[in-house]
């Protein structure tokens, strides 16, 4: 029964982890830079604005599914994913008042793209993903970098969400986010897929035949990289929830 069970447990673990999804990206924007220049780094940016909005309105959804209103310390209890170990990233915040302010001091998708060398195209992934995500979640949220990020050069990422939090929200917050545990987060199978998905509908509608050339190619990639399983792991997610 042991051994039936272990199995069982890794047959429905996810494949991907913060590796994955980081890999996804880069490949993608390596792609999409080298093959199409300018045209392809535009196509890049809007297609991550798309990938963040999809992202902040799950949460939102989750959020006023329970009773929830949309304001800056529900954002931050509603996050979607969590590091695949502890120490894997180091952030924090660096004030709640008068604007709440956060900062990263190492991240795990820097981690992957300079493991792989290819931190040049992945950095784009920092450009506007945690302000497009804010404003998805409501529309006249702005989340302002205060500082050069990591992945281009910085020595750690900070960020002003615009609004404060009072100590009642930073009891508040910490509660709410022991009260959902992970109910509200998927793992980076879904993450990934939800990349590869709206990316790939976005390059191909930016860059019609290149577009769908360029998602063939870091699919291919991503494929050498981690191997068949990793991939066949994107094609079990549903999309429907994307």
């Amino acid at each position: 029964m042991a051994n039936e069970t272990m199995k069982l447990s890794q047959e429905t673990a996810p494949a991907c982890k913060i590796e994955h999804h980081a890999m996804m990206f880069a490949f993608l924007a390596k792609h999409a830079i080298e093959r199409c220049g300018e045209r392809g780094k535009t196509a890049i940016l809007e297609g991550m604005t798309v990938y963040g909005n999809e992202r902040g309105a799950r949460m939102a959804a989750n959020a006023l599914a329970r009773g929830d209103e949309l304001t800056t310390m529900t954002n931050q209890a509603y996050g979607e994913w969590k590091q695949d170990y502890d120490g894997q990233m180091e952030f924090g915040q660096l004030r709640t008042e008068p604007t709440f302010q956060t900062y990263i001091a190492k991240c795990a998708w820097c981690d992957a793209w300079k493991k792989h060398n290819i931190t040049e195209y992945g950095k784009y992934y920092c450009v506007n993903v945690d302000n497009a995500v804010y404003q998805g979640f409501r529309s006249d949220f702005v989340c302002t970098p205060t500082a050069t990020s990591l992945s281009w050069g910085g020595e750690r990422c900070e960020f002003d969400w615009g609004h404060p939090l009072s100590p009642e929200e930073v009891t508040a917050l910490a509660e709410k986010k022991r009260e959902l545990g992970t109910s509200c987060m998927k793992d980076f199978d879904f993450h990934t897929a939800h990349l590869k998905y709206t990316l790939g509908r976005v390059l191909t509608e930016k860059l019609a035949d290149e577009g769908e050339e360029i998602v063939r190619m870091a699919v291919k990639d991503f494929e050498r990289t981690f191997g068949e399983k990793c991939l066949h792991a994107l094609e079990g997610v549903d999309i429907s929830e994307f």
